[in-house]
């Protein structure tokens, strides 16, 4: 598991950081705590599949 921040699975994901903050408020991709400086912190393979997984979906 590598936990890192909104912004880093942003840019990893593509996928805006306020969509993965609704993420988490639907439940769909699970908060693993925050950093020293109060950022949330997501897996980010968790946040990968979950974005690969919404893309699929669109393009079906």
């Amino acid at each position: 598991m590598t936990l890192v921040d909104l912004y880093a699975a942003s840019v990893r994901t593509g996928t805006k950081p306020a969509t993965l903050r609704t993420w988490i408020h639907r439940g769909e991709l699970t908060r693993r705590g925050y950093d020293d400086r109060g950022r949330v912190l997501v897996d980010l393979d968790e946040a990968t599949a979950l974005a690969e997984q919404k893309a699929a979906t669109v393009s079906a």
